[in-house]
Formats: structure tokens, C-alpha cells, sequence
């Protein structure tokens, strides 16, 4: 846990019953509305990875990207986006995970990383782990290392978490919240 673990957890707010009964969604906004706050964020991640042999940063779409572009300019490594199938003009791999009811995918550029660099994937939440995982393979399919997987919030009862480490990537998250 970080240093600012407690205060950034006090910052997000939990919306009941959205989008569907019986969920407790973990709204990040006003963390990133609260400057200080926002500021203590990025530091804790800051924190964590200065002096981390790192080559860049894979930033999950859509709110991963806030945390990975200040991240990455911080630690002077790249920043690459992954993004929701159609999305990304040049050629790309993707990989497909499941969700809920269905499938979804995301893709990178083929060129977003060279053999061997060592890759933090990172997004805002930790849930099923769908789509932390499916980030992580690709980083894999273009012969990169994933070195840790980072989120602010993880939700240890969807169990995403697990997943991960089963599949032999280690998580960090700045907090957890129990309960779905």
C-alpha cells in the first residue's frame, strides 16, 4: 500500500446500484478532481516505480490513460495506448476476452514495443480482470515482458486480481474494496 492509500481510497466515491441493481460502482472522478488528491496518486504510482527497470508504460482505454500519460512523462518512458478494437488507425494486434454476456476485444500497434522491453500495464480498476489480462497477452504476443500490472482500485471479490497472478503477472493496486 502507498503511503497515500487511505486518502485516495476517502476520494472516490461509491454509487450504489449502478449500472445495474445490486452493483457498487467505484466512481474515480472526484479523485481526479481533488488536485491534491490526484496529485498524491500519480506520486504513490511515482513511489513505486522510480528506479524500476521500465521501458514503458501500456495504458488501458479509456481511464488508464490518465494515469499512464503523467505516469510515463514522470518516469521518462513511453506511453502506449491500448484501445477497444476499431480504434487504432495503423496495423495492430488484438486479442479478445469475455465479459458478462458476450466478448469484447482490444488491440495495440504492431510496433508499439520492441523485444524484450519491459512493460507496466496499468488501467483504474481491477475487476474480472478480463480485459487486464487480455492487455497483458498482448504485450506478450509482441515479445515485450509484462514486469506488474497497476491499478488504483481492486475489487478482491471478482477475484481479477487472481486471475492475474494466476496467469503469472504480479498486481499492485492502491486499494481494495470488498463487496461487488
Amino acid at each position: 500500500m502507498s503511503l497515500y492509500s487511505q486518502e485516495i481510497k476517502n476520494a472516490i466515491r461509491t454509487v450504489p446500484n449502478w449500472p445495474e441493481e445490486g452493483v457498487m460502482f467505484r466512481d474515480i472522478m472526484p479523485l481526479l478532481q481533488d488536485a491534491g488528491i490526484f496529485r498524491k496518486l500519480i506520486d504513490s504510482f511515482v513511489h513505486r516505480y522510480q528506479g524500476m527497470q521500465l521501458d514503458a508504460i501500456a495504458a488501458i482505454d479509456a481511464r488508464g490513460f490518465i494515469l499512464g500519460a503523467p505516469l510515463a512523462y514522470e518516469l521518462g518512458l513511453s506511453l502506449v495506448t491500448v484501445r477497444k478494437k476499431g480504434k487504432l488507425p495503423f496495423d495492430t494486434v488484438s486479442q479478445e476476452y469475455q465479459l458478462e454476456y458476450g466478448s469484447a476485444a482490444i488491440e495495440i500497434h504492431t510496433d508499439a514495443f520492441k523485444p524484450g522491453d519491459r512493460v507496466l500495464v496499468m488501467d483504474d480498476l481491477i475487476a474480472t480482470g478480463g480485459t487486464m489480462l487480455a492487455a497483458c497477452e498482448l504485450v506478450t504476443k509482441l515479445q515485450a515482458t509484462v514486469v506488474e500490472t497497476a491499478a488504483i482500485i481492486n475489487l478482491p471479490d471478482l477475484h481479477g486480481a487472481d486471475k492475474l497472478r494466476d496467469s503469472g503477472f504480479d498486481v499492485y493496486a492502491i486499494c481494495d474494496f470488498e463487496g461487488l
